[in-house]
């Protein structure tokens, strides 16, 4: 690579250790050359060379640093965020952006400013199973779409282990987690809708956060459904459309996230792909003819992400997620989250 990005991770949690750190690592256009870890060495011992401080404060005093990936709590994103911008730092966010739509712009005009580029780490656009769906949906072989339903279940009563996730603190809960996926995606798909109801609601036992929501997006003949549920032990599929002319089925299959909890690295033998068993079912018609057949997605691959990356920073081209793609992300759960208090569908 003729440029280098020395990058530095602002926490080495499940989100830094799973999602950034190896990527960065096997990246040949970046080197992993810092991270916060306040009490711990975990970074080390796996990335001998990388320099550990104690603060996020600190580590943006470190000049060689170019980017900065910010995934610390929800909460916190928008002024670790500000601050790395401040420092002269580009920026990768954690999903999602911020807890307001208003503080997600203000960063936006923030690096603009700056001349800095500020990315949001969306990365379930690169996972297999929403590939294919982009590619069904792509060729029109559905005929017009009038219903889809996008589906991220679990089954779990009891309470995360970490506790950031489970405190009644801004931009925690079940929404701004897992549903933030699901409403970036449904937006890739189908853009923003003309209204939103929602329903969301505490179901675990001793819960304090959202687990449970239903949105419904509106549009002039579409309806979109997204759903979520702690205690769903038999998951329905998790992506359906329905067509004039046909329907498709799928399920969330990505296998990377498994993969690196395993302690793989990105691009070992058979990264993202899918097994057979989980290949989405087409039922649709065809120059006359009815087609039910079961069709495989392409490999899930995080790398894309970051390669994208590199190219916006080393050669100009565009982030790979927009932020005002990610701006839009969180004005739909601020207006879920006004529909569910009023029972009323929120125009956008």
């Amino acid at each position: 690579m003729e440029k280098i990005i020395k990058t530095g991770i602002c926490a080495y949690g499940m989100s830094g250790n799973i999602f950034h750190a190896p990527f960065i690592h096997v990246h040949p256009g970046f080197e992993f050359t810092a991270v916060v870890e306040r009490s711990k060495h975990m970074a080390q011992e796996r990335y001998p060379d990388v320099k550990v401080y104690k603060s996020v404060e600190e580590m943006l005093q470190d000049k060689s640093l170019e980017l900065v990936i910010v995934n610390t709590p929800n909460y916190t994103h928008y002024e670790y965020a500000k601050a790395a911008l401040n420092a002269g730092k580009h920026v990768i966010v954690e999903k999602p952006f911020t807890v307001a739509s208003a503080e997600g712009q203000e960063l936006v005009e923030l690096a603009k400013s700056k001349g800095l580029l500020i990315s949001v780490y969306h990365n379930r656009r690169f996972d297999s199973d929403f590939k294919i769906v982009k590619e069904v949906i792509a060729s029109g072989d559905l005929g017009e779409i009038l219903e889809a339903e996008i589906h991220y279940d679990r089954f779990r009563e009891e309470l995360s282990y970490k506790k950031h996730k489970e405190a009644a603190l801004p931009g925690t809960g079940g929404l701004y987690d897992l549903g933030s996926h699901l409403v970036d995606q449904a937006l890739q798909l189908f853009g923003i809708p003309n209204g939103i109801w929602a329903d969301i609601r505490i179901i675990r036992k001793d819960s304090v956060v959202d687990d449970y929501f239903e949105l419904v997006y509106f549009y002039d003949n579409l309806r979109v459904r997204l759903k979520s549920s702690y205690i769903t032990r038999e998951p329905i599929p998790s992506y359906q459309f329905h067509g004039r002319k046909g329907s498709f089925i799928k399920t969330k299959a990505d296998t990377q996230e498994t993969m690196l909890q395993q302690g793989l690295l990105p691009g070992a033998p058979g990264w993202g792909v899918e097994g057979i068993h989980e290949w989405g079912l087409m039922h649709t018609e065809k120059d006359g003819e009815v087609i039910r057949k079961y069709l495989p997605s392409p490999k899930g691959n995080y790398l894309e992400y970051f390669d994208e990356m590199y190219n916006a920073l080393a050669k100009g081209a565009p982030v790979p997620v927009e932020p005002t793609d990610a701006v839009n992300v969180i004005r739909v759960i601020e207006a879920a989250f006004e529909s569910s208090k009023s029972g009323a569908i929120v125009k956008l």
